[in-house]
């Protein structure tokens, strides 16, 4: 008989950053095992075209747009959830960016602050919007994605692989704070992973050569081999995984 540990019938998940690379992967996996996503990015239109997609596959989905460096837009989508849904069953904060890809020494106010509003503070106060209504229902799963980057700095991403760091400590405080009411968080650290947001490893022949040749399995991930272990993450499958960061990089970080 199938397990139905990993079975998200009935649960309501919110997905940042979810209309393009790893977090459509994500939002798409978790409708796949019956979920209700919530697909959330900052243009409606990408979200929308999301959300049809899982329609179109037999899921269920709605796109709200919210961009996590706005606390106007935060406060905006959880109040949505609660008028609408009632509840939220799992939050996965994906949205990030990384504006300056360059030498640390030459990084402006302008690309600090919002790499630090969008991956520290978005990420902070998706967190505890989403922890406020778990607490109220009894429990439930926060997953943040971070990046090797918070283990080993990035060349030319300082300031990226600085609040990737911050939202590895993040989850831990959340998971030691918060695993008493029942809510459970934890991160993914994907490795070298083709996308959008990566293009600027991948547009560069020299740094993608150097970082692959450094990956035991000798290739890049695709978002697919993201999602899976988020998966593992909201399910009933790590009931018992709380604070754990877990790193998907093909074994770069040995």
């Amino acid at each position: 008989m199938p397990t139905t540990l990993f079975d998200l019938t009935g649960k309501i998940a919110l997905v940042s950053g979810a209309s393009r690379g790893i977090g459509e992967a994500i939002a798409k996996l978790l409708a796949e095992q019956g979920a209700h996503v919530i697909v959330s990015s900052r243009k409606l239109d990408d979200c929308q075209r999301v959300a049809d997609d899982i329609a179109a596959a037999g899921g269920s989905a709605e796109a709200f747009p919210c961009h996590v460096g706005s606390m106007e837009d935060i406060a905006a989508i959880f109040a949505h959830i609660r008028n609408t849904h009632g509840r939220l069953d799992i939050s996965v904060n994906n949205a990030a960016t990384n504006p300056y890809f360059g030498h640390v020494l030459d990084t402006d106010l302008a690309a600090f602050s919002k790499t630090v509003d969008v991956n520290i503070r978005g990420y902070f106060f998706m967190s505890v919007e989403a922890g406020k209504i778990m607490r109220e229902q009894g429990g439930g799963a926060i997953v943040n994605t971070a990046s090797i980057n918070a283990l080993q700095p990035g060349a030319m991403q300082a300031i990226y692989s600085i609040t990737k760091a911050a939202v590895v400590n993040m989850t831990k405080a959340f998971a030691k704070e918060c695993g008493g009411l029942g809510i459970r968080c934890n991160a993914l650290l994907p490795g070298l992973t083709k996308t959008k947001f990566a293009g600027a490893l991948f547009d560069n022949e020299d740094i993608y050569n150097q970082v692959k040749q450094q990956i035991p399995m000798g290739r890049h991930a695709e978002p697919e081999e993201m999602a899976g272990t988020v998966l593992y993450l909201v399910s009933d499958a790590s009931s018992y995984t709380n604070g754990e960061c877990i790193v998907v990089d093909g074994g770069v970080t040995l």
